[in-house]
């Protein structure tokens, strides 16, 4: 006591019999480790829209990210709300399918389309590819959902008339 150091003793006895305290450099370059993977790394894509048609305006290239961005027609990455990003992660669900049902883009859904048409869609996924218009029959309500939110970024993220 009394603040003498004795021999052979490196710092207080707590210091000395904790075994944690021996694992701090560790758990400093674990962290930094982590720290540096996390920075800079890219989200990973959700999926990629190329909207083409017959009206001025029509085609558009749209990469939605998982990191809450997307590209306009190649593009540096803007912000969406966390509701568009909700909405983006659930049309890559319904694109998916469930676990014991294969979903559009597992099965390479290609759906014609009818006379009339203004506008078709190819989405890319890590999944597989889809294909519709405006008008196609049997669409799932994952299209539709997609070509809304397709059309909302589009005008408001994109500043695109459609």
């Amino acid at each position: 006591g009394g603040g003498r150091v004795t021999p052979g003793r490196a710092g207080p006895p707590a210091a000395r019999s904790w075994p944690a305290a021996r694992s701090w450099p560790a758990a400093l370059a674990l962290l930094a480790a982590l720290a540096v993977a996390g920075c800079g790394t890219p989200s990973a894509d959700l999926f990629v829209v190329q909207r083409t048609g017959s009206i001025p305006g029509a085609k558009l290239n749209l990469r939605v990210t998982d990191g809450g961005q997307v590209s306009c027609d190649g593009g540096k990455l803007r912000d969406i709300s966390s509701a568009q990003l909700i909405d983006a992660r659930a049309i890559l669900e319904g694109l998916q399918g469930k676990k014991d049902e294969r979903g559009p883009a597992d099965r390479n859904l290609h759906l014609p389309a009818r006379p009339g048409s203004i506008l078709s869609y190819r989405v890319r996924t890590e999944d597989g590819t889809v294909a519709f218009s405006d008008n196609s029959p049997r669409q799932p309500h994952a299209f539709f959902a997609l070509a809304k939110l397709t059309r909302d970024i589009a005008r408001g993220v994109c500043g695109r008339p459609r």
